[in-house]
Formats: C-alpha cells, sequence, structure tokens
C-alpha cells in the first residue's frame, strides 16, 4: 500500500467523523438538548466513526494492516520514488469516475432540494442524510469484497440507505399503514414489471405494457356494468391480454430489432381500440363508471384481508407471484433455456432450442400479467381509466435497469426486478413526504435514476466472458 494512499484513506476518515461530530451537535442544539449530552454524545460519535473507519477501510485495503493492530504503517514498503507515484486521489477518482458521478449527483440533489422545498432543510435532515452518506461509503467499501454478483448486494445496499433516510427525515414512515401503502403500490408496479423483465432477458423491450393496462382496467369495468358475470369479464381481459402478446411476440420476431417502435404501435392500435368499442352508444370512452364487486374491491384495497388477516390480497399475490418466477426461472428446463437463448443465440440453436417459441413465450407472459395488472387496479380506483397504466410507461423499464437485468439479455432475472421495483417505491414515497410537487418529483426521480444505475458495478455481459 502506498502512503499517499494511506494518508489520504486516513484524512478523508478524520474529516468525515469531524463533520458527522459537528452535525450531531448541530441536531442535538436544534432538538433543545443539554449541552452536556449534545459535547458527549459529538465526542462519542466522532470517535466511533474514527475507530470504524481505520478498521473497516483502511486497514482492510492492505494485508499488512491486518496482522498488528498497533501498526502505524507497513513496515515493508517498496521504495518508490514520489515523483514517478501517481496520486492516490486523481487515481481513484479516474478509475471509478462514474461512482464519484453518482456520489456528488446525490450530495446536489440533496442541495436542490434544500432549495426548492420549504422547511425541509434543519439539523435532522442533514445529519439524516450524512448517515446515508455514510452508509453508502461503507457499503461500498464492503462490496470490494464481494466475490459474486455485486447487483443483488448493491441494490439491498441501496434499499437500506434509502429505507433509513427516510425513516428518519419523515414522520409516520415506518407506521405500519404507510409500509402498507408501499407494498400496494409495489405490488402493482411489481406485477406489471414481470412481462418486462423476461422480455430484457431474451434482448427485448415491450413498451405496449402500460396502454394493455389501461384498456384493460376500461375493458373490464365495460363489461361489468353491461352485465357479465365480473369473473368471466376477467376471464376475457385476461385472454385479450395473451392475445396482445402473442401478436407482439409474432411481429416483434418477424421484425427483429424493431420490438420497441412495434410494441409501442401494438400499444397505440389496443389503446384506440378498446375507446372505439367502449364509446359506442356512449358519451366517453376514458373512463367508464359503474359499481365494481366488493371482492376485487377487497383484493386491491389498503383495508383489504387476505383470510381475515389485515394483509391486502394483492401484496400476497405479488408475493407469491414473485417466487414462483424466481425459482422457475432458476430452476426449470424453460428458465435455463431463456437465459441460454439471452446470453447467445447462436449456440441455443445448435443445441436446439427454440428461439421463436421462447421469444413469443415471453411477450405472451407480458401480456398476461398487464391485463393482471388493469384488473386489480379496477378494485383499487373503483372505475375504469384508460389512462390507469400511464405511470408504467417507463417505470417498468426502470426497474428493470435499476434492479440489474442487462437489456442486452441473458443476465439478471426478476428477483433483482423486485430489488428495483422497492427502490422506486421507496424513493417516490419519500419525495411525497419531503412534500415536493409532481414536477420536481419527477426531475428529482430522472435524476436519481442515473446516478443509482452507475452505482451498480455491473457485471460484464454473458457474451464477453464466453
Amino acid at each position: 500500500m502506498r502512503r499517499s494512499a494511506f494518508l489520504f484513506f486516513k484524512g478523508l476518515g478524520l474529516l468525515f467523523a469531524i463533520l458527522c461530530g459537528i452535525g450531531t451537535a448541530v441536531l442535538g442544539w436544534f432538538d433543545g438538548a443539554d449541552w452536556m449530552n449534545i459535547v458527549t454524545y459529538s465526542i462519542a460519535v466522532t470517535g466511533l466513526i474514527l475507530w470504524g473507519w481505520y478498521h473497516f477501510s483502511v486497514r482492510w485495503i492492505d494485508e499488512q494492516l491486518k496482522q498488528n493492530i498497533f501498526t502505524k504503517f507497513p513496515k515493508e514498503e517498496k521504495q518508490i520514488e514520489e515523483e514517478n507515484e501517481e496520486n492516490f486521489f486523481f487515481k481513484n477518482i479516474r478509475e471509478h469516475k462514474w461512482k464519484t458521478i453518482a456520489f456528488l449527483g446525490i450530495i446536489l440533489i440533496f442541495i436542490f432540494v434544500s432549495f426548492i422545498a420549504d422547511g425541509f432543510f434543519s439539523g435532522r435532515t442533514l445529519v439524516s442524510f450524512l448517515i446515508f452518506l455514510a452508509f453508502i461509503i461503507f457499503m461500498g467499501v464492503i462490496s470490494r469484497y464481494i466475490k459474486g454478483t455485486k447487483s443483488v448486494f448493491t441494490g439491498i445496499s441501496v434499499l437500506i440507505g434509502l429505507f433509513i433516510i427516510g425513516s428518519l427525515t419523515i414522520p409516520g414512515f415506518l407506521t405500519l399503514l404507510n409500509m402498507k401503502s408501499m407494498l400496494v403500490f409495489a405490488a402493482f408496479l411489481g406485477l406489471a414489471t414481470v412481462g418486462q423483465t423476461f422480455v430484457a432477458l431474451l434482448g427485448g423491450l415491450d413498451l405496449s405494457i402500460p396502454f394493455v393496462i389501461g384498456s384493460s382496467n376500461v375493458a373490464l369495468m365495460s363489461l361489468i356494468s353491461k352485465g357479465v358475470p365480473p369473473w368471466l369479464a376477467c376471464l376475457a381481459v385476461l385472454i385479450l391480454g395473451l392475445l396482445i402478446g402473442l401478436v407482439n411476440g409474432i411481429l416483434s420476431f418477424r421484425l427483429q430489432g424493431q420490438a420497441l417502435i412495434l410494441t409501442l404501435g401494438v400499444g397505440f392500435f389496443v389503446k384506440g381500440g378498446v375507446q372505439i368499442l367502449v364509446a359506442m352508444g356512449t358519451f366517453s370512452a376514458g373512463t367508464v363508471f359503474g359499481v365494481v364487486p366488493q371482492w376485487m374491491i377487497n383484493l386491491a384495497a389498503m383495508n383489504g384481508k387476505t383470510i381475515g388477516l389485515p394483509i391486502p390480497p394483492v401484496i400476497i399475490i405479488w408475493i407469491v407471484a414473485s417466487i414462483l418466477i424466481i425459482v422457475g426461472l432458476r430452476l426449470t428446463k424453460w428458465g435455463r433455456h431463456l437465459y441460454a437463448l439471452g446470453g447467445s443465440r447462436l449456440s441455443s440453436s445448435r443445441l436446439s432450442i427454440s428461439e421463436r417459441g421462447y421469444w413469443i413465450g415471453a411477450y405472451v407472459i407480458s401480456g398476461f400479467f398487464a391485463s393482471l395488472t388493469g384488473i386489480l387496479l379496477l378494485g383499487w380506483s373503483g372505475g375504469g381509466f384508460i389512462g390507469a397504466g400511464d405511470i408504467y410507461l417507463f417505470t417498468t423499464l426502470a426497474a428493470v435497469v435499476i434492479g440489474g437485468t442487462s437489456l442486452l439479455g441473458g443476465y439478471g432475472g426478476y428477483g433483482l426486478s423486485v430489488i428495483g421495483v422497492l427502490i422506486l417505491q421507496i424513493i417516490t414515497t419519500v419525495l411525497i413526504g419531503w412534500g415536493l410537487s409532481w414536477e420536481a418529483q419527477q426531475f428529482i426521480l430522472g435524476l436519481l435514476i442515473i446516478p443509482m444505475v452507475a452505482l451498480y458495478a455491473r457485471s460484464p455481459h454473458i457474451r464477453s466472458q464466453i
């Protein structure tokens, strides 16, 4: 370990510990704590961070420092001329430029929110943000020693970090009602993301998902209002979703490389067609009102119950579907062939794996889960709305990417998409809790997606490892 590296890490730790100590003092002053408690806790926080930084960061970097707890500097160090030694600070900036940009981006976002949100900046939020940064740095150091894939570790670390900053800055964040609310909305997004994950594993995209969700929502309400039994109407809508997925799969397979535009076109076609059919004999096609069956409302309502338990059934549906999908992708022949096809089509063809069948099958699954999401959203909203799926146009794609699934195919899985869904949901909840407007939420959400994707030390694509 070079002397410049050693001194850099020690100096960085000292600076960070002092800042956290000052932050603790400011927080105690804002809360009106006794000055003796303020001094005691500030010194304790500074000392604890200094010790933790030295033992979990500096000492872990060099093997010689692990051997002797009293070692201040490696005894056996190769003599390197100072003029020939590259500056350690700039070297690390160059080697980890994307992570550095992400780190600075998070700091800039905090400053931006402090200016645009009235009453946001306080001693508590400042200390909470410093704790969040400390956690991110600590997880970054630990990730150096993760031998396997880092996507899951990074995703869980970001998830825990966001949970920490939300619980520290938003009153009531940890309440049961808020937890239930976040899980319900995450369940909707998670079910809509199933199809996008399957398609992405093959290197494709499906932008018809939001239009299928909205069309299913309106079509189901229209059928129920016309006297069709609810169970039969749900079955008809699910079959519609399967047919739309079948069309997407067949056309996109024949027109390779045009899946994005093609599925977008199919989505507009379906949306317009359903509106035309629903509008016959009425004055409105965008919204359909009627009486939603109570059992459908119970499926998606915040106060819904599952076998008497105060847990909305939509959460259970998502959990069960997630387990089945994750197990199916990893342990079944169909799942292994899907990964193989996404990794290398040429190799898969030599193994007699039907590219056409798997490609169409992935889009059929996408259409089915998009329709299922539209059905469940009807129980939540209480009325059919053609724009019910608009918010899922890019959030499904963002959840897949943030989770760590490669859009080139062959790498990732639905387990990673679940992590991406939870990250997006917590970010949304935190921004709402901070009192930001819808426009500011979209602006910050877009800025956050970029650094969070950069924080993921992506594994090289499987094709580059063969």
